[in-house]
């Protein structure tokens, strides 16, 4: 119970940092990409640095995997294997098919290394050890794991297309900008982001926990106002070239 207890005190801290974070970052923009800002520490490669920010959460999930009792249970199995798909993608892979020689500040990585660390003690903590066992039981008559991975590997397919998109925008040498069109971008300026989203989303509705809320809700917390930061800078870019495409900002018809 007192385990059960600290879990739970975690969530609440976590979800109400998430409302801070998205309340600062109306004020602040996330100096990364697009937005590069030196102000959040010294430059190091994108590469180096999506490897260093993403992976924590990876090699997290593994440990937390490997000294649990549950490991080899068919459900905490299966929402640790599409938790860890898309974190070996965004780690190992993702970093590799990234072209030129953009940087990120070293700030913006530290943090993403602690979120993401603490964001396996969330999913892992709960899959693994604080989850009931009988919270398992006929799970696969259920509909939330099916409802879930599908809009979890919709989310994935969008994110993965978005990037797609977005790296191939420049030929090898060019460094100009340009509006990203096609896969979801008709909708939304922040396809990738809108991704992101969705899949996360389908993994709380997967393991229909609190914990997987809260990851949304971080998700949301920290993306949204992103999403906006990069519409504005659109629209002086590129003017009325931007905003007579009538997308909305991450969620299509929506905002």
């Amino acid at each position: 119970m007192e385990l059960i207890s600290t879990y739970n005190t975690f969530l609440v801290i976590m979800a109400v940092v998430a409302l801070f974070v998205f309340v600062a970052l109306q004020f602040f923009e996330a100096g990364y990409g697009y937005l590069f800002d030196r102000r959040y520490g010294p430059p190091v490669p994108n590469k180096v640095g999506w490897v260093m920010m993403e992976s924590p959460v990876f090699i997290a999930m593994c440990v937390l995997w490997a000294l649990s009792d549950r490991q080899w249970d068919l459900v905490p199995l299966v929402l640790f294997s599409i938790f860890q798909l898309h974190y070996f993608q965004r780690s190992f892979i993702f970093p590799l098919m990234m072209r030129g020689n953009s940087k990120m500040p070293l700030g913006i990585v530290a943090m993403g290394m602690l979120f993401n660390t603490l964001n396996a003690l969330m999913q892992g903590g709960w899959i693994f050890y604080v989850a009931p066992e009988a919270y398992y039981a006929d799970w696969f008559s259920k509909p939330f794991i099916y409802i879930g991975v599908v809009v979890f590997f919709a989310g994935m397919f969008i994110n993965l297309q978005s990037d797609y998109i977005i790296r191939h925008l420049r030929k090898e040498g060019d460094t100009r900008h340009y509006i990203p069109r096609g896969g979801m971008f008709r909708y939304v300026s922040s396809a990738n982001y809108f991704g992101e989203l969705l899949e996360w989303t389908g993994f709380a509705i997967a393991s229909w926990s609190w914990a997987g809320v809260v990851f949304v809700w971080w998700t949301f917390a920290n993306l949204a106002p992103r999403s906006a930061s990069l519409y504005k800078r659109y629209e002086r870019e590129f003017g009325e070239e931007f905003t007579a495409l009538k997308r909305k900002r991450i969620i299509p018809f929506i905002y």
